[in-house]
C-alpha cells in the first residue's frame, strides 16, 4: 500500500527552525515529484515547495523563499523540508504529497497531487 508519512513538526519560537521529514512506503520515491503543502486554520491549502524526482529542480512559494529548503534522499526513500527563520504565519499543518515524475513542479501551486500524507502540525509561537 502506497503511503507517505510526515514527521518533525512541533512548537517552535519565532526565528527558530524545524526539519520536516516525509517517509514513503509501498513505492519507490524516485519515480515521483514531491511537494510540500500547508494549510492553516480557516485558509486554503498553500503550495510551499516542490522537488523533482531526481532533486535537480526545486521551487518555493514567495512566502518561504530564502527560509525553507527542500531536499530528498532517494536511496532512503525520504524527502525533507528544512524550515529556518520561522514566523507565526508559518503555523499550519504541513503535508507531503506525490505525483508522477513526468509532472514537473511548474504547477506546484495547484496542489494537484495523487498521493498525500496525513500531515504534521507546525506551530510558531512565543
Amino acid at each position: 500500500q502506497l503511503q507517505l508519512v510526515e514527521s518533525g513538526g512541533g512548537l517552535v519560537q519565532p526565528g527558530g527552525s524545524l526539519r520536516l521529514s516525509c517517509a514513503a512506503s509501498g513505492f519507490t520515491l524516485n519515480y515521483y515529484t514531491i511537494g510540500w503543502v500547508r494549510q492553516a486554520p480557516g485558509k486554503e491549502r498553500e503550495g510551499v515547495s516542490c522537488i523533482s524526482s531526481n532533486g535537480g529542480s526545486t521551487v518555493y512559494a514567495d512566502s518561504v523563499k530564502g527560509r525553507f529548503t527542500v531536499s530528498r534522499d532517494n536511496s532512503q526513500n525520504m524527502v525533507y523540508l528544512q524550515m529556518n527563520s520561522l514566523k507565526p504565519e508559518d503555523t499550519a499543518v504541513y503535508y507531503c504529497a506525490a505525483i508522477s515524475r513526468y509532472v514537473s513542479c511548474s504547477d506546484y501551486a495547484k496542489n494537484q497531487y495523487a498521493y498525500w500524507g496525513q500531515g504534521t502540525q507546525v506551530t510558531v509561537s512565543s
